[in-house]
Order: C-alpha cells, then sequence, then structure tokens
C-alpha cells in the first residue's frame, strides 16, 4: 500500500454559520486530510498538539489507519481557530487565531516518513513546507496548499515552494491573490507559470478547475441543498485527491488527476454537511462510489 505523508494542524475550532454552531471541535489541515484520504490508503501525520488535545481524538486517528508517529504531544494548548460564516458560505471570517503550541513547531520527520511516496504539505508557513520537502526523498507526486496570510507575508518563500511541487490545490480567492488576476482560469495558467505541472483550484460550491500540460478540466461540485459548515472542506478535497492516486499508484498524467479531483469534490460534499469532522468520522468508501454514480447522473448528457 502507497504511503501518504501530510503535515499540517490538528485544531479544535470555534465555528459560528447560518446552520448554528460547534464550539472547540475537532478540526485541522491534517485531520481532515488524514480521515479523508485514510479511506484509500495509509496516512502519516506530521504535527503538533498541546497536552489538552484529547485522548479520544487521537484514538480516533489511529482508529483509520492513520500513522501517528510524527505528532508531537507538547506541554500548553493546541491550535484554536474560531471563524463565522454569514450569508457568503464561501469566506469565512476569522475571529480569533490562536497559534498556541503552533507557533514554535518544528517539523522533524521520522526516518521512515521520509520515503513516503506522496506529500501533502498542507497550509502552513512556507518555510516549514520546504523544511519538510528537503526531508523527503523521491516522492511520486508532491502537493501544496497555502492561504492569504503567507501569500501576503511570505510570498518570495511561497514563490521558491512553488517550483518544487508537482500539484497545486489552493482555492479560487487565493489563486486571484497570488496571480493579480480576475478569474480563475486566468489564474490558472499564471500559476502554471510560477511551477507547479498541475493546478486545481477549489470553488466551492461551483466545483473546480484543473488546468494541467495546457488543458482545463471543469466540473461542478456534488449538489448539496443544505451546506451547514464549509471549514476543512478544502482539505478533505486534498485528501481525496491524494487518496484516490495512491490507492491505485498513480501519478500527474491527465487522467488520474481528472478522476482525483472528482474524488476530492465528493468527498468535501461529505463535510459541508456537518460541524467539523463529524461527517468523515463515520464515512465509509462505499458511501462515497454510491454518491460517485449519483454525480455522474448529474455531469453525463
Amino acid at each position: 500500500m502507497s504511503q501518504i505523508l501530510v503535515i499540517g494542524s490538528l485544531a479544535y475550532d470555534s465555528i459560528f454559520t447560518p446552520s448554528g454552531s460547534a464550539e472547540f471541535t475537532l478540526g485541522g489541515s491534517a485531520n481532515y486530510f488524514s480521515l479523508a484520504a485514510s479511506l484509500y490508503s495509509q496516512v502519516r501525520v506530521v504535527g503538533v498538539v498541546g497536552d489538552d488535545y484529547r485522548e479520544q481524538d487521537l484514538q480516533m486517528l489511529k482508529s483509520r489507519n492513520v500513522d501517528v508517529e510524527g505528532l508531537k504531544v507538547v506541554p500548553g494548548k493546541t491550535f484554536h481557530w474560531a471563524g463565522e460564516y454569514k450569508s457568503d458560505l464561501n469566506e469565512a471570517i476569522t475571529l480569533a487565531t490562536e497559534l498556541n503550541v503552533f507557533e514554535t513547531f518544528d517539523p522533524q520527520l521520522p526516518k521512515s516518513y521520509r520515503t513516503s511516496e506522496y506529500l501533502f504539505l498542507a497550509n502552513i508557513d512556507p518555510k516549514l513546507q520546504l523544511k519538510v520537502l528537503e526531508q523527503v526523498e523521491g516522492a511520486k507526486v508532491i502537493g501544496a496548499d497555502t492561504m492569504n496570510f503567507w501569500i501576503n507575508s511570505k510570498l518570495s518563500t511561497l514563490k521558491s515552494l512553488l517550483t518544487k511541487i508537482d500539484v497545486l490545490l489552493i482555492n479560487e480567492g487565493e489563486a486571484k491573490a497570488l496571480t493579480g488576476q480576475s478569474n480563475a482560469i486566468a489564474a490558472a495558467e499564471v500559476l502554471a507559470e510560477m511551477g507547479p505541472k498541475a493546478t486545481v483550484i477549489k470553488r466551492g460550491e461551483y466545483g473546480f478547475v484543473l488546468y494541467h500540460d495546457r488543458e482545463y478540466f471543469i466540473l461542478p461540485a456534488f449538489p448539496v441543498s443544505t451546506v451547514v459548515d464549509p471549514t476543512g472542506a478544502g482539505d478533505t478535497f486534498a485528501g481525496g485527491f491524494f487518496g484516490y492516486l495512491a490507492k491505485n499508484g498513480l501519478g500527474i498524467e491527465s487522467k488520474a488527476l481528472k478522476k482525483a479531483c472528482v474524488y476530492g469534490s465528493l468527498l468535501a460534499s461529505y463535510t459541508v454537511q456537518d460541524f467539523g469532522l463529524k461527517s468523515l468520522m463515520s464515512l465509509t468508501s462505499d458511501d462515497v462510489d454510491q454518491r460517485f454514480q449519483e454525480y455522474q447522473r448529474c455531469v453525463t448528457i
């Protein structure tokens, strides 16, 4: 079985949406990614949490065959993010960001992690993303995400990272901010010039844009009538994307990338149906396969 390595945050989130709220619920990019990807392959996690991290949350990862050797537990509080969504569920309003133990995180990979075939660098400081990348040997596919904060504050380091990865998975607002373009189509072409061999622009309820080998592949999201909480949908997308590639031992060929995007989009459609990670905790690959059949009926003429 192929191994997927992810570095990212493991957090507690406080989320407020028109559907309600969930305070100090389990979140973080590495958790969303891991639960999605673990449906298809073994995941190895690199991250840090405080001594307030609940044992049940750690056991939940282990129960999904997620390797947590690279997860450090240190004195202090776990990363906490608070955010609110109003009428526009594609845009979160950050209420609080408490880095806590994540502020001094210095990622060191266990020796066994360094030969992982697939690597996803979730949204963290690009300096840390590069540090992890330097410790990995011969990965088949390397992907990364980023956010406006790093685009504005660490642009030079981020641009250096982009020359070293295979796939950039980024949301539409960040793609526009990074390129200065006004739409996803134009942004995808500019991003390709920055280094990634493929770019996936995540567009929330509007689906995704894949740009690879000078060709576009565009599909809508799976139709979800009630979006409860969009937090983590992008990280779930990345987990489904990498999970599909790893399960089948695939690289960045066009056909493989297209199918990976579809699975990423389908996994994300579950995440938005409940707060935090609740939908992903009970999800099975059979559930996703059934939704895949439903999705085919939606997009096939």
